[in-house]
């Protein structure tokens, strides 16, 4: 017999069957002074949810924390391996081989949220995809955020990849309490990768006052997310929005949710005590697929936050138009090492070794055997 399943997701009923559950209206959020750790606003924070390319926040902290420990440089090569090569869009579409330093593949990833430079992280960090999982599930159980489990380093979608939004902002705050130094990775407005400029898919920087970050996601099952994050006065607050049904939804939210944060003072419920709430099915993740990626409501995470004139689209009270271009950073591949005769090392195949004779008759007989 098929189970079904009640949610209730900011006062709204939504029925899963067999552990899918479709979203009628938006998902969770939690907004937090990151000073003083104090939750300014929140729902449903332990709602498990698909974090999409907000994963590659977790990514980020992975590769700070190896960078931090000696283990790698901002200018270690990542290579652009056959399979990295083959991840969907969004992607740079850098061909096998291929290598850039570990600064430029992050402002790639925090910026066009590229799936296949994401995995290259994880894969020269980690020795592959599975092991750099291990890594990032390890400095999650180390953070506390025990309503997460991680199976890449880009966010694609599998059943077995979730977050909440409790957990979201434990890693937030502690990435912009524990690495200051590189919190620039972040506010990037555009990249420049030569033949052309990409602006940053968070349509709160440069949008909304005071805005330095932090990520954006979408995969069908998610709906649309993001992390923000803003200063003003030196108060730095971070807010998480999950399962916005449009991309200029998110934006508003999130926006909506700083800029009540900064008028909020003084609630004295820290992050760090929250403690769960919310239904059983809490455990059970939200696929907001038949409600985002309907034929009608079709839309994908290429947006950037303006319309044919150049101007913010999203009407939020909170938001403003952008008065400039955005600003570019340049990022750029590694220059490709040649041999002799001028080839490129990197697109020719590494020789593999022929087996003996023996090997080869013995692998003859044992077929010969089997058959």
């Amino acid at each position: 017999m098929r189970k079904t399943v009640a949610l209730f997701l900011s006062g709204c009923v939504v029925s899963t069957t067999a552990g899918l559950a479709t979203a009628a209206l938006a998902g969770p959020n939690i907004t937090v002074d990151v000073g003083t750790g104090e939750i300014l606003s929140q729902e449903d924070a332990f709602q498990r949810w698909y974090p999409a390319s907000l994963t590659k926040l977790v990514t980020a902290y992975v590769a700070f924390r190896m960078i931090e420990s000696g283990q790698v440089t901002l200018d270690t090569p990542i290579k652009m391996t056959a399979r990295a090569a083959k991840e969907p869009p969004s992607k740079m579409g850098y061909k096998p081989g291929s290598q850039l330093t570990l600064d430029n593949a992050l402002k790639i990833i925090m910026v066009k949220s590229a799936n296949d430079v994401a995995m290259a992280i994880g894969e020269t960090l980690g020795g592959s995809s599975e092991k750099f999982a291990v890594l990032m599930n390890a400095e999650a159980k180390r953070l506390g955020m025990y309503g997460s489990h991680f199976v890449n380093p880009n966010g694609l979608h599998s059943d077995d990849h979730y977050t909440t939004a409790r957990d979201l902002a434990i890693l937030t705050v502690q990435m912009r309490r524990e690495f200051p130094q590189y919190m620039h990775y972040f506010d990037i407005e555009a990249i420049d990768s030569g033949n052309k400029i990409q602006a940053n898919f968070n349509a709160l920087i440069g949008r909304f006052q005071g805005a330095n970050g932090m990520k954006t996601g979408f995969v069908c099952p998610s709906g649309f997310n993001l992390v923000g994050s803003a200063t003003r006065d030196g108060r730095n607050i971070i807010t998480v929005v999950l399962g916005e049904l449009k991309q200029q939804g998110r934006a508003t939210k999130a926006a909506e949710l700083l800029a009540k944060g900064f008028e909020t003072r003084g609630t004295g419920k820290t992050l760090e005590a929250l403690q769960p709430y919310g239904p059983a099915a809490r455990d059970v993740a939200v696929n907001m697929r038949p409600t985002v990626c309907s034929k009608e409501a079709a839309a994908s995470d290429s947006w950037d936050g303006k319309d044919a004139e150049g101007h913010i689209i999203q009407g939020s009270p909170y938001m403003y138009r952008m008065d400039h271009q955005p600003q570019a950073e340049l990022v750029a591949l590694l220059p490709s090492k040649t041999n002799a005769k001028g080839k490129d090392m990197s697109r020719i195949p590494i020789p593999i070794p022929r087996p003996d004779r023996a090997s080869i008759t013995d692998a003859a007989n044992t077929a010969k055997a089997v058959n």
